[in-house]
This record gives C-alpha cells, sequence and structure tokens, in this order.
C-alpha cells in the first residue's frame, strides 16, 4: 500500500471510529436534592458546591448529570409525597438536607440511597446506628456541634465581655436542630452563660421570640441554622441592629446576608465531601458501607459593616483569626 494510501486509511478510521464514540449514548444520572423549604431557592448555595463537586468528578449538569430538586415548601408532611416523585423520576440516589427531610427519605419504602448534610447528629437522632456502620441506604455528612458550641460561645464573650445571657433562636419541631440547641444550652451552663430558650416552629412565631427579647433583653443572640431559621434571617438581622444585640450564626452565608459572625463548618468542604459519596454510591458502593463523615474545615466570618450598624468594635484579635472579613 502506498503511503498516501496509508495516510488517508488510518485517518478515515480515526474519524469513523471518533463518530463512533460521540454516538454511543453515555450513561446518564439523576440525582435528587430534597429540602424543606423552598425547592429553587438557594441563598446559602448548598445546590451550587454539591454540584461544583459533583463537577471535579466527572458529572456535567445536562449531560450526564440529571439534577432533581424537590423542596417542601415549609410543610413537613409534603416530604412524602416529594419522595414519591424523585422515585417516578428514577433518581439514582437523594441528597438530602435537614433532618426532616433525611428522616422521610430514610422512613420511604423506595429505598433509594440517601446522603444526608445538615442534619445535627444521626446518632442523637437515631437516624442512623453509629458514625462507622450507619446501617440502611443512608451516609452523609455529620454534626459536631458539641465541640463548637462553646467556641461559639466563647466568641460571643470576647466579642461581648459583660455577656451573662444568651437567647438561643433554633427550630423546635426539627429534631435535629432540637439536639443542636440542647448541646449548645450545655455548653453555656458550663461556661456560666445563662440561655433564654426561644424555640419556633413556624414564621409566625418569630414575632413572639422578638416579644420576649423585648420584655427581657438577653446580651446576645445565637441563631441555630435551618431552612425555617434561614427563611427569616432578616427579621432576625433587623432585631439584632435595633436593639444593638451582638449574635452569631452557624453558617458562613448569614455573615455574608448581614449577620454579624459566623463560624461552622466549610459549606463548600462539606457539600464537595456529599459529592465525593454520591460519586461512590453512583458507582456501586452500598451507603450502609460508607461511614458517617464529620466536617474537617471550619470558617469565621465577620461582617464589620453590621458591626458599624449594631455600634459594635470587633477585636482585633477575632478579626485577625476571622477567614474572611466582610468590609
Amino acid at each position: 500500500m502506498r503511503r498516501r494510501e496509508f495516510i488517508t486509511g488510518v485517518a478515515w478510521l480515526l474519524a469513523t471510529t471518533r463518530g463512533a464514540i460521540a454516538q454511543t449514548p453515555s450513561k446518564v444520572y439523576r440525582v435528587g436534592f430534597l429540602n424543606p423549604g423552598d425547592p429553587e431557592a438557594d441563598p446559602n448555595q448548598f445546590v451550587t458546591s454539591l454540584l461544583r463537586g459533583l463537577a471535579r468528578r466527572g458529572y456535567e449538569l445536562n449531560r450526564n448529570l440529571i439534577l432533581e430538586r424537590r423542596g417542601a415548601q415549609f410543610q413537613v408532611a409534603r416530604l412524602p409525597m416529594l419522595l414519591d416523585e424523585l422515585a417516578a423520576s428514577k433518581v439514582d440516589v437523594i441528597v438530602t438536607a435537614s433532618y426532616p427531610a433525611a428522616l422521610a427519605a430514610k422512613q420511604s419504602q423506595h429505598g433509594i440511597p440517601i446522603v444526608a448534610v445538615g442534619t445535627g447528629d444521626p446518632v442523637q437522632t437515631q437516624l442512623v446506628d453509629s458514625l462507622a456502620r450507619p446501617g440502611g441506604n443512608i451516609t452523609g455528612i455529620s454534626d459536631v456541634a458539641a465541640e463548637l458550641a462553646p467556641k461559639r460561645l466563647e466568641l460571643l464573650k470576647e466579642l461581648a465581655p459583660a455577656l451573662r445571657r444568651v437567647a438561643m433562636l433554633w427550630n423546635a419541631s426539627d429534631l435535629g436542630m432540637t439536639m443542636r440547641y440542647r448541646s449548645t444550652a450545655a455548653a453555656a451552663q458550663i461556661l456560666g452563660v445563662a440561655v433564654q430558650t426561644l424555640g419556633v416552629r413556624e414564621p409566625e412565631d418569630f414575632d413572639d421570640a422578638f416579644a420576649a427579647m423585648t420584655r427581657d433583653p438577653p446580651d446576645a443572640i445565637l441563631m441555630v441554622s435551618d431552612a425555617l431559621m434561614s427563611l427569616n434571617r432578616k427579621r432576625v438581622f433587623q432585631f439584632a441592629t435595633e436593639h444593638h444585640l451582638p449574635a452569631i450564626y452557624e453558617v458562613e452565608w448569614l455573615a455574608r446576608d448581614g449577620g454579624l459572625m459566623s463560624y461552622g463548618p466549610d459549606t463548600a468542604e462539606s457539600f464537595d465531601r456529599a459529592a465525593a459519596l454520591v460519586d461512590r454510591v453512583l458507582k456501586g458502593a452500598k451507603p450502609s458501607s460508607l461511614p458517617f463523615e464529620q466536617p474537617t474545615q471550619f470558617r469565621l466570618v465577620v461582617n464589620l459593616k453590621t458591626a458599624k450598624a449594631l455600634g459594635l468594635t470587633v477585636p482585633a484579635s477575632i478579626v485577625s483569626r476571622a477567614d474572611e472579613v466582610i468590609e
């Protein structure tokens, strides 16, 4: 065979092979994302962080990945119906954000693998048998509230040395958040800080919480963060500003959005690790064989603009330790 004909033949073969490969349909994975709030609202960038983590592992949205988002619009009773919808969509795995969503997914009869984030302590709530051996069809990222609560309170005391009593706001209808509140209250008792207990169950309850703090003012506010609290965050920010109360939050985006200060797990890292668990499940691993992981990276965010509005001066010792300072 002459050289020119050989080269032409090889070129044709390569082009044909590439075309055949391009026309071969690749596996398309369906991932469900379930939360108790608005299915489309994502102010905390959880979905953004999850998608970024999946992209790092080769899953491209609308190419080989379809994301099915569902939210209960703060009506927990709707979660089983939404799970039925996800099952009908034939999702391969469900990522849940919150304890109620994770519990509903676990209790469903669909048996779809679950990767849970933001559940609180999954052992205390009996969501799993243990962190090392979750059991059932669930794995995820666990909580470390018992370790973080003293640090949050210490930051408040460093900011407000006269701190004697802290108001704690949390969603009392969420067992995961209730357990997180209890861990924080126990830490406050050890530090000699009294707790003003302000559990809420729906948006209307915030008026009662604000009225209680007006009648009997605390020295600071600590907000346990979940979907209900996030939905009403602006009202908490406004109350804190009007009453010149320092406040600390659990997730970083709340400080970026107007809160004074936050300390907690790095959201991007947590959801990147959730994406890694999703990847392992999609490749055939069983959730029961994947231990619940714990956060390893934490971020302190300080909003100096909010501090100025509150009439507070944030100590240099806090600013120098902050991972992010908003000016």
